[in-house]
């Protein structure tokens, strides 16, 4: 069914029904009872003060937006979008209504979109407490380069075969191998097979893209209920939670044994990585720890942001530098950095802080497709916004990292095009209010480092041995309904050795 045959009333249809049915009604009430009048009052009323709003919640005519239906407001406008087509959207209001506008939605209640860099420090930085959502360096070089080399050790099979590899699957098992050493000293070998579906992985996938629907639907609850997606959701939560939970009990055994060995002896403090330190929480006399449900939460929140982003943006960069029309000169200049830095040896860290070119590439990509490329925050007492926008407590603030990082007023009339050398060319990197790919604030991204570090060294490894065609040069830059940014269909690419 075509767009076009399920719109929206517009608000001239809806004046237009009124005008023709408010005599019938007026009349149909005069020949009811008075309980019946009473009641049809009351309905009368709310549907007139409720007119261009929800039920229940604040009108606000001071700010535009896209035009609601009485009770209801916005909710057929959010039923309607699908969920691939959810950040163009929000784009094509932001063309419409300014950098700011305002939607209502049963059950979400009312949301403010912007796309500002000055709110957007308003809301993250200088008042980010009243916007509610949440020297190991050297030694992380190790398991990077150890993971990137086993991702080519299986490329190696496939080059010159012409044979297809879908980079993007790929790129999961080695941010999910070497964060699951890094953060947990745990080895998931997701490297070992990644043709081989990981159970964990494939129900942590469906997760995200239940959550993303939930993002965008008021009834998702009546909706998962009706296609029973509410039973797949429960099973492959429990397979999460699940997989967690071993890992920490593994840890606090392995820690036990330890302190049974150990005991009288000053060995120091042993182990001390990610979840170690979370584990620690509240380990001084008179601490409360942190209970096994919030250790759970912590262990998944670090794997969506250790696995998914990474892989995503390394996904979408190879994707840009070899797309058709891609400009041929980014990925000579790739390969030209790499083989001056390295000279066919391994990355270190000093190595990966040299490649800047490398890291423009892995920027550029992020700008144009950021890995969270949607977010929110609920105010929690009434505020007011840079330019006299009023926020009152309990409204969201919404904002489309994908449509700012596409703004020709941040990044000039050449902004929807992928261009690493403007990076190249700054003589100061954006500041983080207009850049939010890492977020902005006291909320900024606390593995930015490590993703720089570990896209880097991936790269300059693949493109040291390998060059890269996609199976389909015209593959349509779509995205996958999730709460990150997957690139749909996945990274598919024949592999060639270098020969140059």
């Amino acid at each position: 069914m075509s767009t076009a045959a399920i719109a929206p009333p517009t608000s001239a249809t809806t004046v237009g029904l009124t005008s023709t049915l408010l005599p019938k009604l007026l009349t149909l009430i005069t020949q009811k009872s008075n309980r019946t009048k009473l009641i049809l009052a009351i309905f009368f009323y709310t549907v007139y003060k409720y007119r261009r709003s929800v039920l229940f919640v604040r009108p606000r005519p001071d700010l535009p937006g896209p035009p609601g239906l009485p009770l209801i407001g916005n909710f057929w406008e959010m039923a309607t979008t699908p969920t691939t087509n959810f950040l163009q959207s929000q784009e094509r209001n932001f063309a419409k209504y300014g950098r700011v506008y305002t939607m209502a939605i049963p059950g979400v209640g009312r949301t403010i979109t912007v796309k500002d860099p000055e709110i957007m420090d308003h809301v993250l930085r200088t008042h980010f407490w009243i916007y509610e959502k949440g020297t190991r360096s050297k030694q992380i070089i190790g398991p990077l380069a150890g993971n990137a080399q086993r991702a080519i050790n299986y490329l190696d099979k496939f080059a010159d075969t012409g044979k297809v590899v879908d980079l993007q699957r790929l790129f999961y098992c080695f941010t999910l191998d070497s964060f699951g050493e890094i953060a947990f000293g745990e080895v998931f070998n997701c490297l070992g097979d990644p043709t081989k579906d990981v159970e964990f992985a494939a129900a942590f996938d469906r997760l995200t893209q239940a959550l993303s629907d939930r993002f965008l639907s008021p009834i998702y609850q009546l909706t998962e209920w009706w296609t029973g997606t509410d039973k797949r959701i429960a099973a492959d939560r429990a397979i999460v939670r699940d997989f967690a939970q071993k890992i920490i009990d593994r840890r606090r055994r392995e820690r036990q044994e330890k302190d049974r060995v150990d005991e009288g002896k000053d060995v120091g403090l042993g182990k001390k990585d990610l979840l170690q330190l979370f584990m620690d929480i509240g380990s001084e006399e008179g601490g409360t720890p942190l209970s096994d449900d919030m250790l759970v939460d912590s262990v998944l929140n670090f794997i969506i942001a250790g696995r998914d982003t990474t892989a995503q943006a390394l996904a979408w960069t190879f994707y840009l530098m070899h797309r058709r029309g891609a400009d041929p000169v980014i990925v000579q200049r790739m390969q030209e950095e790499t083989d001056s830095i390295l000279k066919g040896g391994q990355p270190t860290y000093e190595t990966t802080k040299q490649q800047k070119f490398a890291e423009a590439c892995f920027h550029e990509s992020i700008r144009l497709f950021p890995a969270v490329p949607r977010s929110s925050r609920i105010c929690t007492q009434d505020d007011e916004l840079p330019g006299g926008i009023k926020v009152y407590k309990g409204e969201r603030v919404n904002w489309n990292t994908w449509a700012m990082g596409r703004d020709e007023k941040i990044w000039g009339p050449d902004a929807k095009v992928y261009n690493p050398f403007r990076w190249m060319e700054m003589k100061e990197k954006p500041h983080s209010s207009k850049f939010l790919s890492f977020h902005h604030g006291p909320r900024t991204c606390l593995g930015q480092g490590f993703a720089i570090t570990e896209a880097v060294t991936l790269m300059s490894m693949f493109f040291q041995k390998f060059t890269f065609e996609l199976e389909n040069p015209d593959q349509k830059a779509d995205y996958m309904a999730s709460l990150t940014l997957p690139l749909a269909g996945g990274l598919r690419v024949y592999v060639k050795r270098r020969t140059d």
